[in-house]
């Protein structure tokens, strides 16, 4: 019950994330905006249809394979069953609920009738083409069904929405308290379609979200109370998370928890925070719910009205702000709980020695892989899905690959096995062990992709491909020829490796070393050994010297994303190369514009941890100089 429930709020995630396009196109019409009725009538269009949309859309996440064929199921689905209930009872509005419901048997339908065998002469309905059928055939009989047991759930919808605004401040609050602690379940998109959709009605409209975009003045009291959490709350978590972290991993965590935030702040996108601390401090969560509720609860009491089309940032505050009431009253509240969270979450971890990022006893930092780091994939999000397939036991142990806005929904043979610690260090925010057969693994917002790569990798028959990078510790090292035996594979100005602007290079997550500001396309050898690893993109290049020091030079930052545009490599992987050998070269006029950076770090990635490199010179150096560096 808990992964079909899971499978629903899923499935919802796909409807519910294109709605802003619409409501920005509304909102842009208003006479108060631009005035263009058309354009309001454009965004309007979706939210008039929003049980047609979710019927389409929630049949298409429950299908196995996301195939259209589900989606054109839950459409006529839907008009079938509408038609029959309203032929039965004109006073039957089924609504998003409705919609839902049909996208739901539609997707179920889909998974058990899409490969159907049926006879020779009856063959071409078979397969695919069957599930239109079998959902038509099955909505008749639901649809008759509904129209006599319909009006008995219309009336109880209405006397829950009754209920929860009759309640008050009271009804605010249980809503903002089961909001969040729903959410680790991935379950409170079923209660935010009720309210969002459902509750309330004005002009034909329902819903907190659909009524307050169409100007009614009653609705966003449900609405409001978020936007003093996502807009400063958590943000102030984030900051207070950072300031009680260890000095010593404090900077680490900094990039991290500050993306994150203002993440948070301008989208309301959450959960990578939510989860940043979700598990390490459990009882911080149940604090965030709390908060939440008292949220809801003060907006509410001061009558406050706003709302968003996706979630409570400052985009959606910006764009409402002139059919928002008492919207700077609202700003002065989420100051209040800036001060409440930040105070609240720094003390509660000092004094309770909570593990929130940066506090944790080994030395392990949930940080993502460096981005341009992909490995022999060439591709940061297929390298991240390799590790992850490999951490969670191998592709045997994967049944079922979904996602939602920022995590995994994976089912698995056993989530026991599952390494969720070697996950985090691969780039997760954090794991979720549901049961043994579902896991969850917040990734961020870019989560579809490796999601995408993932399906790829495990319906594929060949091998995962060597991402370059495990959850193990790398071998070290001692030096026994001394840095000054490494000499500079490009020529130009000398940087200490904290000036690379790219924080997987300057925190030295993936080793220490230096770097190069290059004056020339010319990389050569800066030691005696062999060639480890040539990337496909040709922006970087892995060295085993002949000490066994290993060296990774990677020219610029996110030249990956060049997919080896103007670059030239001259040697293969196993090859012997001695010092001032040429590698790579690459044209810097063609490239500098189309890149953040050309400063190339040269990292020592199995450098002894108690080495560290420090510059023997600093300005200008030649190609192949020597005695630059030294190991103290």
């Amino acid at each position: 019950m808990l992964g079909f429930l899971q499978r629903i709020g899923k499935s919802l995630m796909l409807p519910i994330a294109a709605l802003p396009a619409a409501a920005l196109l509304l909102r842009f019409g208003q006479p108060d905006l631009l005035n263009i009725p058309f354009i309001a009538a454009a965004g309007n269009a979706v939210f008039s249809n929003l049980a047609l949309i979710f019927a389409i859309g929630i049949a298409v996440g429950f299908a196995k394979d996301n195939n259209g064929a589900a989606a054109l199921a839950g459409a006529m689905g839907f008009f079938v069953l509408s038609a029959c209930a309203t032929s039965l009872n004109k006073t039957i509005n089924l609504g998003v609920l409705g919609g839902i419901i049909a996208g739901i048997i539609a997707g179920m339908l889909y998974n058990r009738y899409h490969n159907i065998k049926l006879p020779d002469w009856l063959a071409f309905f078979g397969g695919r083409r069957f599930v239109p059928i079998v959902t038509s055939g099955a909505m008749l009989v639901l649809g008759f069904i509904f129209g006599y047991v319909w009006p008995y759930v219309q009336t109880g919808m209405s006397h829950l929405a009754t209920w929860l605004y009759d309640a008050g401040v009271f009804g605010a609050a249980i809503y903002g308290l089961l909001n969040r602690l729903l959410l680790p379940l991935g379950l409170h998109h079923v209660i935010n379609t009720l309210v969002w959709f459902e509750f309330g009605t004005f002009k034909g409209f329902h819903g907190e979200i659909t009524r307050f975009l169409n100007g009614d003045p009653h609705a966003g009291l449900l609405l409001s109370g978020f936007f003093p959490i996502m807009m400063f709350g958590l943000p102030a978590a984030c900051f207070a998370m950072i300031a009680a972290a260890k000095k010593e991993k404090r900077k680490a965590v900094t990039g991290m928890l500050a993306g994150i935030a203002l993440t948070s702040f301008v989208t309301g996108v959450t959960e990578p925070i939510e989860f940043s601390f979700m598990f390490l401090a459990p009882a911080l969560y149940v604090i965030h719910a709390i908060l939440t509720a008292l949220s809801l609860a003060v907006t509410y009491m001061l009558g406050i009205h706003d709302g968003f089309s996706f979630s409570a940032g400052a985009i959606d505050y910006i764009i409402n702000y002139r059919i928002a009431q008492k919207p700077l009253l609202l700003l002065f509240v989420g100051i209040i709980f800036a001060a409440i969270y930040f105070v609240v979450f720094y003390f509660a971890i000092k004094w309770f020695d909570l593990k929130t990022p940066g506090r944790e006893d080994d030395d392990l930092i949930e940080t993502n892989p460096d981005p341009n780091a992909a490995g022999e994939t060439g591709d940061k999000y297929e390298a991240m899905a390799a590790r992850f397939i490999k951490d969670i036991g191998g592709k045997e142990n994967i049944t079922n690959i979904d996602h939602c806005t920022t995590r995994l929904r994976l089912t698995v043979a056993d989530s026991q096995i599952a390494d969720g610690t070697a996950m985090k260090h691969h780039g997760a925010h954090g794991v979720v062990k549901v049961n043994k057969t579902n896991l969850q693994i917040i990734v961020g917002t870019d989560v579809e992709f490796v999601a995408d790569a993932m399906k790829k990798l495990v319906q594929s028959s060949a091998d995962l491909p060597d991402t370059g990078i495990t959850a193990s510790e790398p071998s070290l090292v001692t030096v026994t020829i001394g840095a000054e035996s490494v000499c500079a594979p490009i020529k130009g100005k000398l940087l200490s490796i904290t000036d690379v602007p790219d924080k997987v290079f300057s925190e030295k997550m993936m080793g220490d070393g230096f770097a190069i500001d290059p004056e020339e396309g010319l990389v050569v050898s800066p030691v005696d050994g062999k060639v480890s690893g040539v990337f496909p993109t040709k922006h970087a290049i892995g060295l085993t010297g002949s000490d066994g020091l290993e060296v990774l030079i990677h020219i610029g930052i996110d030249t990956v994303t060049l997919n080896g545009e103007g670059f030239i490599n001259y040697v293969q992987e196993g090859e012997g190369v001695v010092k001032g050998q040429k590698l790579i070269s690459f044209d810097i006029e063609a490239i500098k514009d189309k890149v953040p950076s050309l400063i190339s770090p040269v990292i020592f990635t199995n450098l002894d941890p108690s080495k560290h490199v420090v510059l023997k010179k600093s300005g200008h150096v030649a190609l192949n100089e020597s005695d630059i560096v030294t190991f103290d």
